[in-house]
């Protein structure tokens, strides 16, 4: 699995990279995803995860976490061994996480920002693994997938 780390700047030194790698590997690894996958994640600005909400949905306001999947719509987690491009990398999407949102959204649930930080990730991960929340079924099923993974963290969350 390949998870390339961005940072916009001033955000390099909140989080370390190889923490948010095994988060992003415990999600793909929990569902069951091909070895042969590559993905993106930011550590975005407020600023900037606004613009890309305006931009790409629509909706002038600050968002938490955005993921732009790269799979076609019909695909899902369970399709991914059947969709390998011939270099054989899966390539998923990126997920962008606001930080500042991030930690607003901590101190509102009274639980660390790496927490929030870790269930941003699952959530948007399991968005580029073909997982949504428009209807009542899938959001049942996305939010026991999302409580299933962050219940399997090993610490680290405090």
């Amino acid at each position: 699995m390949e998870i390339s780390i961005l940072f916009d700047k001033g955000l390099k030194d909140c989080l370390e990279v190889s923490w948010l790698k095994a988060i992003a590997e415990q999600v793909l690894t929990s569902e069951r995803a091909d070895p042969g996958v590559e993905m993106g994640l930011v550590i975005a600005s407020q600023k900037k995860s606004r613009q890309l909400n305006k931009t790409y949905l629509g909706k002038d306001r600050p968002t938490d976490v955005l993921s732009f999947p790269m799979l076609d719509k019909g695909s899902t987690a369970n399709q991914l061994s059947f969709a390998i491009p011939p270099d054989g990398i899966v390539h998923l999407g990126e997920v962008i996480i606001s930080y500042p949102q991030a930690v607003k959204q901590a101190e509102e649930h009274c639980h660390s920002v790496k927490k929030e930080i870790a269930i941003l990730i699952i959530h948007g991960v399991l968005h580029l693994l073909g997982y949504d929340h428009d209807t009542l079924e899938p959001r049942r099923v996305m939010s026991t997938a999302e409580m299933a993974i962050l219940n399997s963290l090993k610490g680290g969350l405090d």
